[in-house]
């Protein structure tokens, strides 16, 4: 049998039942508050638990982790701590009462944090003589909302009737909802904190992203302070592994309740995203808004204070827009959430934006930037980023080329870490952005074609002009080529990427230099007469040749010489002897010969075989002796061993 976890929760007006059809269903009482008890009303959060099977297609359980919300105005707040990472929403309406203003409140929450499955139900149908009159009423009340076409199922508590058909309207909606993602990225969004004697600090919330596991490394965010998992519970059950849609029970040791851990923080692994102040967001207003005369459908401006809701956090943000002054009804704009209290949020994170005074819900959106900079805010690239990302919030390939294209090279590490999207995921996009010749992978580096094509034409600009202006050197030199481009290599790993793709398309490496292929250094014009006065010189004669204050009296032979060194056509034997290249190899070869035939030789002799002079063997053999070629015995040379 395939088993599915998933989580449910309620949505609805205070007192229409909502806890009640909770405790029918589940045999739970969610509401486990004193206060809660006495005032007959949901305060805070409560869970139960109820599994649903079924046989056709195949045998199939659905565990629901059942988070019941409180209806009443003064404790939205909590109702959005608990429908933050939810599947399926039971809308709750009593047929008595009707559409009420938390109902439609509740339903544009759930809009707003982009919830689409969901049940309603049609509660107290006992107190109503026309139940299909109050479904039908119920249904026009729907249409235009994500719930237009959703079961409506009449239900009655004291008359146990309608119960069987909510369990099978859900069944029918759970296996139309894609199953909980897992993306390699766990986070727990902390919603209840207490302590329990001879355990210690216990944390609970709906498990997303992926999965954590009995003594598991974790952080606690936003502060990051790192704890591990001692034990871990779903539903009273010890587990060894939670997935997501479980809604998870940790004991943390060594976290104290309160000033270590507290409702809003998120429970996840070290290097999976850390805390945020500044947000770059989308923000969109409901339709449903226009033409009420309520403080929600009030215009939000520009600069305003307000309440964002993000998973079970709530933070004090000022809204900075980007191209307007107003956000509307039925509008949709990008802007920036400036937090006073850091959060931690991924890409791809729907939240809830509320009033100062936390009298109504004024709007929703998404993250589009969890790493947001709040300068440069209205410059055009930031308004491209922006736009790419709103027009495909839910596509990979949308956010690994907006990111592309602000930033020009990426480390695959840092590409899109804090978002909704898995590892593989992300490969996939950048493959596909690759074959479509918009992006350029080397090593663990991705870099957008058009940014990776200008930094190349830059390089091989600043190559060529150095042979054009030094035609005498072997290339430009690695490290200027670094320093001129300095400004484009904040990612490691970028130049020596750049070095080896010029190395494969037209270029060499030559030592610490770079130049086209097929480069041979040259002198200067000006150089040329001192260069072939030089030469001739050393080929008058090759195994005498004439001093180096003789060779090169002048700055234009001196710097004719320097080039004959650096091209190998001329030796520096010591700082007065100076030998071609040719006659050298010349030499170092009879001296060989000549010492393999003897073993061992005179400083004379062997001036004597190469008919030179002392000037000139004395330097050649130290110099041979240094290379490792000979080696002295006092007054003899041999030729070293290998």
């Amino acid at each position: 049998m395939t088993t599915h976890p998933y989580i449910l929760a309620t949505a609805g007006h205070v007192d229409h039942g909502k806890s009640a059809l909770v405790k029918a269903l589940t045999g739970t009482d969610p509401d486990r508050l004193p206060e809660e008890k006495a005032r007959g009303i949901t305060i805070d959060l409560g869970f139960a638990h109820l599994e649903l099977s079924i046989r056709d297609p195949e045998p199939t359980t659905y565990r629901l982790g059942v988070v019941d919300v409180p209806g009443h105005e003064d404790f939205i707040k909590n109702m959005v701590a608990g429908v933050g990472s939810i599947d399926v929403a039971l809308l709750v309406v009593a047929a008595d009462d009707g559409w009420m203003p938390q109902t439609e409140e509740h339903l544009q929450i759930l809009s707003y944090l982009g919830v689409s499955h969901a049940v309603v139900a049609l509660t107290k149908a006992d107190l109503v003589q026309d139940v299909r009159a109050a479904s039908e009423a119920l249904r026009a009340r729907l249409q235009g909302s994500a719930f237009a076409q959703v079961p409506i199922v009449p239900t009655s508590i004291v008359e146990n009737r309608g119960l069987e058909e909510l369990q099978t309207a859900l069944l029918h909606v759970l296996q139309q909802t894609p199953p909980p993602r897992d993306i390699g990225k766990p986070r727990l969004p902390v919603d209840r904190v207490f302590v329990l004697r001879g355990i210690g600090t216990v944390v609970t919330g709906t498990l997303t992203g992926g999965v954590l596991r009995q003594g598991q490394a974790v952080v606690v965010q936003p502060r990051g302070q790192a704890t591990r998992i001692r034990s871990l519970q779903s539903h009273n059950r010890d587990l060894e592994a939670a997935g997501p849609g479980m809604r998870t029970a940790v004991n943390l040791p060594d976290v104290e309740a309160g000033a270590g851990v507290r409702r809003g923080d998120v429970l996840t692994l070290p290097g999976i995203g850390g805390a945020t102040d500044t947000l770059d967001v989308v923000l969109e207003r409901s339709p449903r808004l226009l033409g009420l005369k309520v403080a929600a459908a009030r215009p939000l401006k520009d600069g305003a204070l307000v309440r964002l809701h993000l998973g079970s956090a709530e933070s004090p943000a000022r809204l900075a827009f980007i191209g307007a002054d107003v956000l509307l009804p039925d509008q949709r704009i990008a802007a920036q959430a400036r937090l006073e209290m850091p959060l931690q949020a991924f890409a791809g994170d729907r939240f809830i934006i509320r009033d100062w005074s936390e009298q109504a819900t004024l709007a929703g959106g998404a993250v589009l930037d969890p790493e947001a900079d709040r300068r440069s805010l209205h410059a055009v690239a930031r308004k491209t980023f922006l736009e790419a990302r709103m027009a495909q919030p839910d596509q990979a390939d949308a956010f690994v080329r907006s990111q592309l294209l602000r930033d020009g090279v990426v480390a695959r590490t840092r590409l899109l870490g804090p978002s909704r999207f898995s590892a593989g995921e992300v490969a996939d996009s950048v493959s596909r952005i690759a074959r479509d010749n918009r992006a350029v992978i080397f090593g663990e580096l991705v870099a957008e074609a058009g940014w990776w094509e200008s930094l190349r034409e830059r390089a091989v600009a600043a190559i060529e002009a150095h042979q054009q202006q030094h035609p005498e050197q072997a290339g430009l030199p690695l490290a200027d080529l670094r320093t001129g481009l300095q400004a484009s290599l904040s990612v490691p790993g970028v130049f020596e990427g750049l070095v080896a793709g010029l190395c494969g398309s037209g270029f060499t490496q030559a030592g610490v230099a770079i130049c086209r292929t097929g480069h041979r250094p040259a002198l200067p014009p000006q150089l040329q007469a001192p260069g072939a006065k030089v030469r001739a010189a050393l080929s008058a004669k090759p195994l005498d040749p004439p001093s180096r204050k003789e060779l090169a009296p002048d700055g234009p032979t001196r710097q004719a010489l320097r080039f004959l060194f650096q091209t190998g056509e001329a030796v520096e034997l010591s700082e007065e002897v100076v030998m071609g290249a040719e006659a050298f190899a010349t030499a170092t070869e009879a001296i060989c010969v000549f010492l393999k035939q003897r073993g061992r030789a005179t400083t004379s002799e062997l001036r004597q075989a190469l008919d030179s002079s002392r000037r000139v063997v004395i330097p050649l053999l130290e110099h041979l002796d240094k290379a490792g070629v000979t080696r002295r015995e006092g007054d003899l040379r041999a030729l070293r061993e290998p």
